[in-house]
């Protein structure tokens, strides 16, 4: 009886999915190219045109503000550019599956209030794909609001010039986009590179981003990877704030001008293979727990690793520390082991030994001292540096190491590090 009761059913499931497959391929066969030339109104072409029809736009001007709010590919040959008219958003997508991709996007209004934007997707927008545009004289370039799995690739996007940067708006924007990628797009000018608020399950991957406040900037975004991107000259590389669970490995600062990596509330997250340079501060970390922090490379800055506001259960080893003026900045009186099973960091500052060639320094290393400790509590101590209560203080220290003050230890200090700029070859 139950066998015979589950052939129907079998059978009816069959049809069912034979009857979706044709649907598809015939809603696929259906599907048109129209050529839409410089000129034709664009919004009219949008309205004719069916579910998963593409929509050429020949060489030269489109008229916008447009709204996609059906299933359309979009693209442009021979420099092709939607043009809004400097109010509002150009392009606004508000349906599922659509792609923009090959064309100029320009002339959004200039709102902070409205959202203005180059390219809008709205939380209709899933799976949205924006590829290989040019984005210039938007407020926003491209804003994800709410779409799931969309993605940002390959797009080149030139922001605002207002010499107020907080009237600027962001490169990439998004706000509870979860699943979204943004990858190896070109990013100037503006406020941020690319901005989250609110996400989840995000990839941020290649991207080059220069004249910018922060290059990336992260907000209650968890569970995502921050990898493979290039900062150089921005006020601060990768600002990651509130947020846990973060893959952030094989970025590169070069030349930033206040932060390299910094952490506020940023915790339980990998931290690896990045490499920082010619900051103000390499890594600035604040409140920021149980994080490891591994195989990175912080040079010629002021200060290698600003460690600050209590935070706790970091392990921090296989780093490099090569050439900055302070290789660490840490206020307070707690000891931090950096260090881990045997295994430290390279201090380029570090006059060692390591007479059994195990490739460890045979003393562990302290960036700080007690003199630096003052310093830091006192500023105007730095007028008394050169002098012999200093000299004493220093000698006294040495002398008695039980006057050391709490701060970072290195138990197992690395004698070489891996050049990564130098095809992986070791140097000292």
């Amino acid at each position: 009886m139950c066998a015979l009761s589950q052939k129907p059913l079998a059978s009816l499931s069959l049809a069912r999915a034979l009857i979706f497959l044709l649907l598809a391929i015939s809603s696929a066969a259906q599907a048109a190219t129209t050529t839409v030339e410089a000129g034709t109104p664009l919004q009219q072409a949008i309205d004719r045109a069916s579910i998963g029809d593409t929509l050429l736009l020949l060489g030269g001007i489109h008229q916008g503000p447009i709204t996609i709010d059906k299933t359309l590919k979009l693209t442009g040959k021979d420099k092709a550019i939607i043009q809004g008219n400097g109010e509002g958003r150009v392009v606004t997508i508000s349906a599922a599956d659509v792609s923009v991709s090959n064309l100029g996007i320009q002339n959004s209004g200039d709102s902070l209030a409205t959202e203005d934007a180059g390219i809008y997707v709205t939380k209709a927008g899933e799976r949205a794909l924006i590829h290989n545009n040019v984005l210039t004289g938007n407020l926003i370039g491209v804003y994800l609001k709410g779409p799931k799995n969309a993605k940002v690739l390959g797009n080149t996007i030139i922001g605002s010039e207002n010499p107020h940067v907080n009237d600027r708006g962001n490169g990439v924007q998004l706000w509870n986009t979860p699943g979204s990628i943004v990858a190896d797009n070109n990013i100037s000018l503006g406020r941020d590179g690319i901005f989250v608020n609110a996400s989840e399950n995000n990839i941020f991957r290649d991207n080059v981003m220069h004249n910018l406040r922060f290059a990336v900037h992260y907000m209650y975004t968890h569970n995502s990877t921050v990898s493979g991107n290039l900062s150089r000259g921005n006020h601060v590389a990768y600002a990651l704030m509130y947020s846990n669970n973060l893959e952030v490995h094989d970025n590169v600062s070069d030349g930033d001008r206040d932060r390299g990596l910094f952490l506020n509330f940023t915790n339980d997250s990998n931290f690896s293979n990045n490499r920082v340079s010619g900051a103000e501060k390499c890594f600035f970390i604040y409140n920021a727990n149980s994080n490891d922090i591994s195989n990175n490379s912080f040079s010629s800055c002021d200060i290698g690793i600003h460690f600050t506001a209590g935070s706790e259960g970091n392990a921090v080893s296989g780093n490099a520390f090569i050439d900055n003026k302070t290789q660490v900045k840490y206020v307070g009186t707690r000891y931090v082991e950096w260090s881990s099973e045997g295994r430290g960091n390279f201090w380029s500052d570090n006059l060692a030994f390591d007479l059994n060639d195990d490739g460890i320094a045979d003393q562990p290393y302290k960036p700080n001292d007690m003199v630096d400790q003052l310093i830091w509590r006192h500023p105007m101590a730095k007028l008394l540096l050169s002098s012999p209560a200093m000299q004493v203080l220093r000698w006294a220290q040495s002398e008695f190491p039980s006057l050391h003050p709490g701060g970072v230890r290195d138990s197992s200090p690395l004698m070489t590090h891996h050049d990564r700029q130098n095809n992986g070859s070791t140097a000292q």
